[in-house]
Order: C-alpha cells, then sequence, then structure tokens
C-alpha cells in the first residue's frame, strides 16, 4: 500500500551535514553484471565519485548503507575516502540510528538519498530527502527532491551541487578550481 503524500517542512539548509546513500539504484543504476563463473560486479560513475569529493571537501561526512553485500561497493567507497560503509544491511533504520548516534546528530541534519522501500525509514526521517527518478512512488512521495540525472550516472552528483549551492558553499567550490 503506498503511503500518503506527507507534508514535508522545507529543509534546514545550513544545518546539512551528513549525506546517508544507498548503493544499488543510486549510486548505481540497479544492474548487477554477473560473468559466466558467477563473479557480480557494478558500475560506479565517477560523476557521483566527484560529487563525493567536493562534499567531503566541503567539511562534510557520508555514510552508505547498503542493503546488498558487495565488496565492490567497500572498494569503490575507500578510493573517494569514505570508510564508514555498511552493506549487507536488512535494517536499514536500526544502521541509520548507529550511523546518527555515533556522530551525535539528529536525523534532521542528515541528506538521505534511497530509491526502495526498504530507504522508506529513512527518507521519512531526513532533514532533506532525495531520490533518482527510477525510485519507487512512496519514496518519491516522501522527497524534498527529484533527481533529473538518472541513478548510476551522476544523480548523486546533483543532489551534492544542489546541498552545497543551497549553503552557499558551490561557487567556492567552482573556484578552488579556477586558479
Amino acid at each position: 500500500m503506498p503511503l500518503p503524500n506527507e507534508p514535508r517542512p522545507q529543509p534546514e539548509w545550513g544545518s546539512l551535514q551528513l549525506l546517508v546513500l544507498d548503493v544499488d539504484g543510486v549510486l548505481t543504476d540497479g544492474s548487477l553484471f554477473v560473468t559466466d563463473d558467477g563473479v557480480a560486479s557494478k558500475r560506479f560513475s565517477i560523476l557521483d565519485g566527484a560529487g563525493l569529493v567536493y562534499w567531503k571537501r566541503a567539511g562534510f561526512d557520508v555514510a552508505i548503507i547498503s542493503g546488498h553485500s558487495a565488496p565492490s561497493t567497500v572498494s569503490r567507497m575507500l578510493t573517494l575516502g569514505i570508510t564508514d560503509v555498511q552493506i549487507g544491511v536488512k535494517d536499514k533504520l536500526a544502521a541509520f540510528t548507529e550511523v546518527i548516534g555515533r556522530r551525535a546528530i539528529g536525523p534532521e541534519r542528515c541528506a538521505v538519498m534511497g530509491d526502495d522501500l526498504m530507504d522508506l525509514p529513512l527518507l521519512r526521517r531526513a532533514g532533506f530527502a532525495a531520490v533518482p527518478p527510477i525510485a519507487h512512488d512512496s519514496c518519491k512521495r516522501l522527497a524534498h527532491y527529484v533527481t533529473t540525472t538518472a541513478a548510476g550516472h551522476g544523480a548523486v552528483r546533483e543532489v551534492v551541487e544542489l546541498l552545497l549551492a543551497r549553503k552557499g558553499l558551490w561557487d567556492g567550490i567552482v573556484e578552488s578550481y579556477l586558479k
């Protein structure tokens, strides 16, 4: 049963400091490549990786909470300097509560991006909720923002640019590359 449309207060852009991301259907397009010998792999976008680097460079943090257990996710995140990576998570709300508890922040200080039913509790609690266009309709109804860019093709970067712009920091990121 779909969730009713819930009125969402506008995000307090300045208070957002943690970006919590799902992986499959957000950082990837949801596809798995499986070889004949049964080895599965994923495709990640360099654009999303750059966005995460900009977010971290601006002084903010990232946590990954994924229901799918894939070593490729851990490997990719480590190359981006993201160490708070939880894979194979069955209860995303419990993982989210633990992640924000370690940082001593409330969920209203988090931006969350998810796409499917397991992400609903996080999207509902987040100070800012974003979803890609392929997200389940129940997720879209809880979102503050639906990206125009496809999942796994720069949707996370789109969200990072939006967040940094709303915080008044995006121009500084761009300027740092013009020197």
